[in-house]
């Protein structure tokens, strides 16, 4: 009994330290994740469509200067463990403690809240590590007049492409204003699935061809691992085209109507994705079946050659039973040619068994 309530002790001391938000007030700012570093940076870029301007600031109260300028800003902040930072942030652009807390909340589920001054997204950044496997990061946007914050866990992104559209002014985004740089945000987030989206299709096919020619005991490790995966990039994508849906219905003042036309462009690629992911999930649950199929089969394979043999040998076995029992009187072992008498009517025994055998195609 007492060894149940250590192991009870342990599983609540590991849940709680997962999520330390369980029973505080809401609004708190609580870090609930597993990069607890403390690190934090603040990386500004500032434009017009005659202007770039990029800064790296050292401390918070610097975001004020930008913060009433006429020009687009885009506050990169990375780092989310630092809760003391987070917050003067926070109080610097009017934010309200709930967005703050579900900007620290890793396990937030993604969604879209409206405010009267401004608009916050969260949601998830899929991207693939070195190995080609899914890392899976949280964070938080927000849409203000003339400012976008950005907040994410960690330096590695899916935004270089965007930084250098911006920096080159190729394209409209230097042209239009700050829900535009919100659109092309979530806009790169979104493809940045089908990126993920098609690896674990090609996990997928290489699965499959292991699954048919040559099914080991580590594929259906590999296929529960892909599975594990698919399920994870499933529980993130699917609210996104939802996050969109509601978007584009908003009559917020910051979001305007020509940028609405875009993000219907956006959120039918996160419906395809949708779809892709689930598509996937019932392909690695048919890759497991197909697997414990080729299993079975080749087991029997091996059953069905062995039981083909044991055949083939009782009778000879018989055969040679009888005629090694040490009886004093047994008039065939007198014979002169018993022996191989014997061995030949074993080896026609055979032969004929291995002729039945193949009229019946069980070879």
């Amino acid at each position: 009994m007492a060894k149940k309530s250590i192991d009870l002790k342990r599983v609540l001391k590991k849940s709680f330290k997962s999520q330390r938000s369980i029973g505080q007030a809401p609004g708190t700012v609580t870090y609930v994740g597993a990069r607890q570093d403390g690190r934090y940076a603040i990386d500004v870029l500032d434009y017009s469509n005659d202007m770039f301007h990029l800064q790296s600031l050292t401390d918070v109260n610097e975001a004020l200067t930008f913060k009433d300028n006429i020009t687009v800003s885009w506050f990169n902040i990375v780092g989310l463990s630092n809760e003391v930072e987070i917050t003067k942030l926070g109080d610097h652009f009017n934010l309200n403690s709930l967005v703050l807390e579900d900007i620290v909340n890793t396990s937030q589920r993604p969604k879209v809240d409206e405010y009267d001054d401004y608009a916050f997204v969260t949601l998830k950044m899929i991207y693939l590590d070195d190995d080609y496997k899914s890392t899976i990061e949280h964070c938080g946007v927000v849409l203000c007049e003339h400012n976008v914050l950005l907040f994410q866990e960690i330096d590695a992104d899916v935004f270089e492409g965007l930084r250098n559209r911006i920096k080159n002014k190729s394209g409209r985004i230097r042209s239009r204003g700050a829900d535009y740089l919100f659109f092309t945000i979530i806009d790169a987030i979104v493809d940045q699935y089908f990126v993920v989206s098609e690896n674990i299709a090609s996990q997928i096919d290489d699965l499959e061809e292991e699954v048919y020619n040559n099914p080991k005991e580590e594929t259906a490790q590999k296929i529960q691992q892909l599975k594990k995966e698919v399920l994870q990039v499933r529980k993130w994508v699917s609210p996104v085209k939802d996050l969109i849906s509601r978007i584009i219905e908003t009559d917020h003042r910051l979001i305007s109507n020509e940028t609405k036309v875009f993000f219907k462009d956006a959120l039918d690629h996160s419906l395809q994705i949708y779809e892709n992911i689930q598509l996937y999930r019932e392909m690695t649950t048919n890759l497991m079946e197909i697997y414990m199929t080729n299993m079975s089969n080749k087991m029997n394979e091996v059953m069905k050659v062995l039981t083909i043999m044991a055949s083939i040998f009782i009778p000879l076995t018989f055969i040679a039973g009888v005629y090694g029992m040490n009886f004093e009187y047994m008039p065939e072992l007198q014979h002169r040619n018993a022996y191989f008498i014997v061995l030949g009517l074993m080896f026609i025994i055979f032969i004929l068994m291995i002729i039945y055998f193949k009229r019946k195609k069980w070879l």
